[in-house]
């Protein structure tokens, strides 16, 4: 049973933990100096700015001391330890304007007014009534003078939170990001590795440009998960954190109103999943299909133009380009429709319940939590919403990234063939099939196929379409294993042998070879370290190709393009030659080498193709019979079964399948028909080798 996306996700994240751990420390201590402000906001005006409410008594120090009428007043909280205090004196705040009482005051709380030189105080039933003088601007300045230097202080304090709070967060950003794109580069490299594991009859039905899509443009949507998702959801989730903290240390009662917030957002990202993942998937989905129309359309631009289809695959393409647009547009719906009207909505209700239970009370003064909390309260509540706001914004890429994750995820689910490091020694190339059955699907293509094929012979596998010669060389290379039957290189079971090691010490040359972008000499070597520059040169002029590459400005280092479509059908083919002579196979196969070749370059081929074919043993699928009369074997194939087999003298003497096949390339050649290249009803050797080419 394979693991649950998340899992797997969390596993990829934990090879950049490291970075991880300190982005999301980072993170904390910039969520805990962000939220610091809030508290420095509610000393200042606790403390310093209704601060001045507070008792004050008569000093005869000026230090910390407010001066009125050339007395001297302090603070009840400023005083030393023994120092000495005078008479205490109020000062209260009634509408804008704030009254000086001569004497102390036993409550303050209540609803105030001011009349005729008198302050009155109602508390409940109780009233209370203190002769008051309104203070000017400057003497209420002079009371607020001696807070200025702890306001200073908290000014200074609130800097360094906010430049602690820039650094964490340019810290964070930078790690996260680092941190995913490691995660992404593993994971990519993952999935090619991948791919390269995957058997080949995998390619069969699956088309190029959907893998590359899995490859490419899914990693890529992996990768918006852990810089934008992650991002803002660890961000939010410590910043919702942090604030619960900070509401429960400010106060309880309001934090526990303040905790219905969670479950709606919870269940609101349960609900929005539930429709969101069924139209990613359709997304993905469409966008992979255009990636593979793209591609097919690129590769067989030659023949769409030839036969006039553009018109038919330009329909084809808007078909998926507008599924792909009108489910794009469903997403775009529902985000517009959910998303800030949630967290809007969740903002004002909060908002009204806090307001409602205390705001009111705060605001006569007859409230049991003072103005500062309150003030800190709604603004710590307010910095809640903006990582809300981060979160569910990210809603959509979460689940997009989700989806994409396990389509990747289910790509390397697919079986792959196991790896196995090391090389055997280079085997002698006898190989028996002994009574081999084989079926692609359910019907026998191969029926009791039996022969044998000594080291250094040439063995042609001849027969007409349909008739089994690839399905032969695809057992052979072990891209399939016979159903029933055996099949021994040297004595031994080829199943027995790691799929790496076998074909290590085979080669093959295709109809139509694949040159891969570089240089010639970069074909030939494939990049492999053991096949050094001389080697490679001196391959290359074995099979003659310096007489067709000798033009070439660069020679052997000349660039090449993908498929090398600026070479030759020849050249290309030597180049492929020189690549087999080059990494020296015990076993040859050549898929019809010679079939597009003209007849001015064939005779370098022949040549190329006896240098090729010593000391090795050879299969030839063969289409035109001429170019096999040499072969030690023939062996006529027709419907999965072997119903000839000798050497071209022998099966022209026999009179048989073979004879007439030859009399009739024979008479089609004398009469000037041109020969038609015949292509296999089964998957060929060459489209298994190149799995990239094939659209499905």
């Amino acid at each position: 049973m394979t693991q649950s996306t998340g899992k797997r996700l969390l596993q990829y994240a934990l090879t950049a933990k490291k970075t991880f751990i300190a982005a999301l420390l980072l993170l904390t201590i910039g969520v805990a100096a962000e939220l610091a402000g809030p508290f420095i906001a509610k000393n200042m005006i606790d403390n310093h700015l209704l601060g001045i409410e507070k008792p004050y008594f008569q000093t005869s120090s000026s230090e910390d001391a407010a001066e009125y009428k050339n007395n001297f007043y302090k603070r009840g909280d400023r005083f030393a330890g023994g120092e000495a205090k005078g008479k205490e004196i109020r000062l209260l705040q009634v509408g804008k304007s704030f009254y000086f009482i001569n004497e102390a005051v036993s409550q303050s709380d209540g609803d105030r007014s001011f009349k005729d030189g008198e302050l009155q105080i109602k508390y409940g039933d109780q009233i209370s009534v203190y002769p008051a003088v309104k203070l000017s601007a400057d003497e209420l300045f002079a009371f607020y003078k001696p807070e200025f230097p702890g306001i200073y202080e908290l000014v200074g304090l609130y800097a360094i939170f906010l430049v602690i709070s820039i650094l964490a967060e340019f810290g964070k950003t930078y790690w996260l990001q680092s941190s995913a794109n490691q995660v992404i580069r593993k994971l990519r490299t993952d999935v090619y590795a991948h791919i390269q594991r995957l058997p080949v009859y995998f390619f069969d039905n699956l088309p190029a440009g959907k893998v590359v899509s899995r490859v490419t443009n899914d990693t890529e949507a992996v990768k918006d998960l852990f810089i934008a998702v992650l991002s803002n959801f660890s961000t939010g989730i410590i910043n919702i954190i942090g604030v619960y903290v900070a509401l429960f240390l400010l106060d309880v009662r309001l934090g526990l109103i303040s905790l219905f917030i969670v479950p709606i957002i919870v269940l609101w990202i349960v609900l929005y999943r539930k429709v969101a993942t069924k139209y990613n998937t359709i997304i993905r989905s469409r966008l992979s299909e255009i990636n593979a129309i793209i591609n097919e359309s690129i590769q067989g631009m030659s023949i769409i133009r030839i036969f006039r289809r553009q018109k038919q695959s330009r329909e084809e393409f808007e078909h998926l380009n507008d599924d792909y647009m009108k489910y794009q547009n469903k997403m775009l719906n529902l985000n517009a429709l959910t998303s800030h009207n949630l967290v809007n909505s969740l903002r004002n209700l909060s908002f009204v319940l806090v307001l409602w239970y205390f705001g009111f009370g705060s605001l006569s003064g007859s409230t049991f939590v003072s103005l500062g909390v309150l003030y800190a309260f709604v603004d710590v509540l307010g910095r809640m919403f903006q990582p809300i706001t981060g979160m569910v914004n990210q809603l959509a890429n979460l689940d997009s990234s989700m989806v994409s994750a396990g389509r990747v995820f289910t790509l390397m689910d697919e079986p792959g063939e196991p790896v196995t490091d090391g090389t055997m020694p280079r085997y002698k190339g006898n190989v028996v099939f002994n009574n081999v059955s084989f079926a692609y699907k359910k019907d026998f293509v191969l029926r009791d196929i039996s022969f044998e094929a000594r080291p250094g012979e040439t063995v042609a596998l001849v027969g007409h379409t349909g008739s089994g010669k690839s399905s032969i060389i695809n057992l052979l290379f072990r891209f399939y294993d016979p159903q029933r039957g055996t099949i021994t290189i040297d004595g031994q079971e080829v199943t027995s042998i790691p799929k790496q090691w076998l074909r290590s010490h085979m080669g093959i040359v295709l109809q139509d070879p694949y040159l891969f972008t570089g240089t010639i000499a970069s074909n030939v070597s494939l990049g492999d370290e053991r096949i050094s520059r001389e080697r490679v040169e001196r391959a290359l002029r074995e099979v003659g190709a310096d007489k067709l590459l000798s033009h070439l400005p660069l020679g052997f280092d000349e660039p090449v393009v993908e498929k090398g479509s600026t070479l030759s059908a020849g050249q290309r083919q030597l180049i492929s030659f020189a690549r087999a002579l080059s990494f020296d196979p015990a076993i040859l196969i050549l898929d019809e080498a010679t079939s597009n070749i003209d007849t001015e370059t064939e005779s370098i081929i022949q040549e190329a193709l006896e240098v090729l074919k010593k000391g090795r043993t050879t299969f030839i699928i063969a289409h035109r019979l001429s170019t096999i009369r040499s072969a030690d074997q023939i062996l006529v194939l027709h419907h999965g079964e072997i119903v000839e087999r000798g050497s071209h003298d022998e099966l022209m003497a026999l009179g048989g399948r073979y004879f007439r096949m030859y009399q009739l390339q024979l008479g089609a050649g004398a009469a000037g028909t041109a020969e038609t290249p015949v292509e296999f009803a089964e998957p060929s050797a060459a489209a298994l080798l190149q799995p990239s080419l094939k659209q499905g």
